[in-house]
């Protein structure tokens, strides 16, 4: 049994869901949001919750049951409260700033980095060396904060380079004489 998948992911209150099919689409105060789910399981909508339950006992159905339950509540999640990653610079004379549109990296390269912050995703940085990304679907979310700390991941010997806020970074001991 699937101690996550039994509870049903409960509905505040402004959230709203539907279910057609093995689709559920959740509407909420930051947007809409929808997740098809495979025949494994079966999706239902009662009492201002959304319940998943198995159709069967394979290992496949017991797999999709607790993780098509966490979708959904990664969906009501997104459209009440958001996602948010943080990010962290450290480096001389590495820093960050938007401009419009478009992240401005200054990371040690003999270029500036300029990255495009895809639809669905703000991006603010209210200091040189803080990022902070946020949206309403978490996988795109944690996707782009990934594909900015890509440009510059943090190195063992210095510590410096992009990471993730509060991430620990093993350090090691330079050559000796």
């Amino acid at each position: 049994m699937s101690r996550i998948g039994k509870r049903p992911v409960e509905l505040p209150s402004g959230v709203t869901a539907s279910v057609s099919g093995q689709t559920v689409e959740v509407k909420g105060p930051k947007g809409t949001r929808s997740f098809t789910a495979t025949d494994d399981v079966t999706i239902a909508v009662e009492d201002n919750a959304v319940s998943v339950t198995p159709r069967g006992s394979s290992k496949r159905a017991r797999q999709q049951w607790g993780m098509s339950r966490t979708m959904v509540a990664n969906l009501v999640t997104g459209v009440t409260q958001g996602f948010k990653r943080e990010l962290e610079i450290q480096g001389v004379g590495y820093r960050a700033q938007m401009q419009g549109n478009v992240l401005k990296l200054n990371l040690g390269y003999s270029h500036d980095v300029n990255f495009e912050v895809p639809q669905g995703v703000s991006v603010t940085t209210p200091k040189q060396t803080e990022i902070i990304v946020e949206g309403i679907d978490q996988q795109q979310v944690g996707q782009v904060a990934a594909n900015i700390r890509e440009w510059r991941g943090p190195e063992p010997y210095k510590g410096k380079g992009i990471r993730y806020k509060g991430e620990f970074i093993f350090r090691k001991e330079g050559k000796k004489k």
